[in-house]
């Protein structure tokens, strides 16, 4: 097995805080009510229609016309994207800088709405990357291996030479089935463990 030389980031929860129930718990003011719109409305499935490609206006009349009493929950979806927005997962920026330090190449893999994702596209998180695929501009989804190979190539890397890293056991699982070792994200110290433990020459601790 050849060493690692490129880490390959998710975004969302890896290195920025997205959640949907940032704007909608405080708008329900009722946790199970909330659980349940953003189960069986506003739900993932729909989210990666527009992860994707699909436009967002497109996506949200779609919504509204199959559940049009719930017409202002979902409009707000998008109108107020900006709220589910947190900060950067503590941690993972100081890593993205000591892997560069130390010679390895970082990027990004993401499924996100490029609509979107153009709001938070400038935070120094994503800028310091040397290089990124997002899935709506390729109209690929991860775990589809499409989209992997699509970084994989753009970037000329070699598979065996990198390790991704997801929260989301599926795209993890994607990863491997293409030959590119992976982690489940958990939290940055595990990802420091684990990374050190590949051979990734940085500290297990920060």
């Amino acid at each position: 097995m050849k060493a690692v030389r490129n880490v390959i980031f998710d975004f969302g929860t890896v290195l920025l805080d997205w959640n949907p129930k940032r704007l909608y718990t405080p708008y329900f003011r009722d946790e199970a009510k909330c659980d349940w719109f953003l189960e069986h409305i506003c739900n993932r499935a729909w989210n990666d229609e527009m992860d994707k490609g699909k436009p967002t206006d497109v996506g949200t009349e779609e919504k509204v016309a199959q559940f049009p009493e719930w017409e202002k929950e979902i409009r707000m979806y998008f109108d107020r994207w900006i709220e589910m927005i947190g900060e950067e997962t503590p941690g993972m920026y100081e890593l993205e800088l000591e892997l560069k330090a130390a010679g390895y190449g970082i990027y990004g893999l993401t499924n996100w709405n490029n609509e979107t994702f153009r709001l938070v596209r400038g935070k120094r998180i994503f800028q310091v990357l040397d290089g990124m695929v997002v899935s709506a501009e390729e109209k690929l989804l991860k775990p589809e291996p499409e989209i992997y190979e699509c970084l994989l190539g753009r970037y000329w890397l070699d598979r065996e030479e990198c390790v991704f890293i997801d929260d989301v056991p599926k795209n993890v699982a994607g990863a491997e089935a293409v030959g590119i070792r992976a982690i489940l994200f958990e939290n940055p110290a595990q990802v420091r463990r684990t990374l050190a433990g590949l051979g990734v020459k940085i500290a297990t601790e920060k």
